[in-house]
């Protein structure tokens, strides 16, 4: 990248974290995955900013907050309008990312067959919502609307161990557990949305996630590494 990086990358694994120093121009980063991350976190540790998102499910250059609700943004101040690559990810002027001289930190994540998914689905009002394929059984769900406000939700194995999962925490919030009833269904090749909630299942709405998988084992019945 433009932006020099220390990395520490387990490209197998789909994870690295990125360690840079902001220039304040448009610039692009290296990130070590030697593969297109399909989600990744920058969050600017000088100052009081927003963690910025990026996803391979939003349009170029869009970007979700982690700790608020808004929908995706399209500024080109912050991921500079510009998709991630193999290689590198690019941020903008806006100081949440690229602020001169500030140290910021940056969490890759690559889909990893049997492992991790990161995708997209369309809701459709209905408690018996679309069925999203990962290609395993989900230990930890992480979804967002991004086509309007709507706070993060987070499910989990270990709390939820029988279907449908229905203890929330929400990432962008500092509230309790909470109990909703019926969220997801976790199924032995993803799962299914069991809500009708906006934030999880708005008719025609547009939702981003990321999953990882309870028992990481690729289609050849290897263990996913």
């Amino acid at each position: 990248g433009s932006i020099a990086s220390q990395v520490r990358a387990q490209p197998s694994a789909g994870f690295s974290i990125v360690s840079y120093t902001g220039t304040g121009p448009n610039a692009t980063v290296g990130h070590g995955l030697n593969d297109t991350p399909g989600f990744y976190i920058i969050k600017n540790r000088d100052e009081v900013k927003n963690w910025a998102v990026g996803h391979s499910a939003l349009p170029t250059g869009n970007y979700v907050l982690l700790n608020l609700t808004n929908n995706a943004g399209t500024s080109a101040a912050m991921l500079n309008n510009t998709a991630a690559t193999s290689s590198v990810f690019s941020v903008g002027t806006n100081t949440t990312v690229n602020g001169s001289a500030d140290n910021l930190i940056a969490y890759c994540f690559a889909p990893v067959e049997g492992y991790s998914a990161m995708g997209s689905y369309t809701g459709n009002g209905s408690a018996d919502g679309p069925f999203v394929y990962t290609g395993f059984r989900p230990a930890i769900i992480i979804q967002k609307r991004t086509d309007s406000a709507g706070s993060w939700t987070l499910v989990d194995t270990a709390r939820d161990i029988d279907n449908p999962a229905a203890l929330e925490l929400l990432p962008n919030s500092g509230a309790a557990e909470y109990d909703n009833t019926s969220l997801f269904d976790i199924l032995s090749n993803g799962f299914k949305v069991r809500a009708t909630f906006s934030n999880l299942n708005a008719n025609g709405g547009s939702f981003i996630y990321i999953a990882f998988a309870e028992n990481p084992f690729q289609a050849n019945g290897g263990l996913a590494r």
